[in-house]
């Protein structure tokens, strides 16, 4: 991602689901007035697919952050389930916003992959909010889940269905 480019949608992600401990320390407005509005590039992501028959390459911060990303919607299953406490909770959260700031802060996409890659962390910044203001429910643990299907068909992740991964 392009330093301009990063900052421009993380103020639109930010703008989307509010903004959270670890992403906030920029403006969510800054640059925001010369780029399409919030509502079209939500629509232009939810567009953005590869090429028939091809996929995305990914990075290795890109890589890394899905992970952890799985890593932290499986404690948050538990949770849901009430298996864990809020201290749990609160771990899961952090590694969320740890993993979205590092891929933010690292990867190195085309504008298509970037647009259809904050289209999946949506829905983890969402999580990670509900969860942090205690309302976390299966509507938002489906919707991550969701995203974490959904990468492997618009991301070239190798190893991401590897077991142990």
């Amino acid at each position: 991602m392009t330093r301009r480019h990063n900052t421009v949608l993380l103020a639109l992600a930010l703008c989307a689901v509010g903004t959270t401990p670890v992403l906030a320390q920029s403006d969510p407005h800054a640059g925001h007035a010369d780029h399409a509005s919030h509502a079209e590039h939500m629509q232009a992501a939810a567009d953005t697919k590869p090429a028939a028959g091809s996929l995305w390459a990914t990075d290795a911060p890109l890589r890394q952050g899905m992970r952890q990303l799985r890593e932290a919607t499986m404690v948050l299953e538990h949770y849901e389930m009430g298996h864990l406490d809020n201290s749990q909770r609160d771990a899961a959260v952090s590694k969320i916003d740890a993993a979205i700031a590092d891929m933010f802060a690292n990867c190195k996409l085309d504008a298509q992959a970037d647009a259809a890659l904050h289209e999946l962390l949506a829905k983890f910044m969402a999580g990670a909010k509900a969860a942090r203001d205690g309302a976390f429910t299966k509507v938002e643990l489906a919707a991550m889940q969701a995203a974490l299907t959904k990468y492997p068909s618009l991301f070239d992740d190798a190893d991401w269905n590897a077991v142990g991964h």
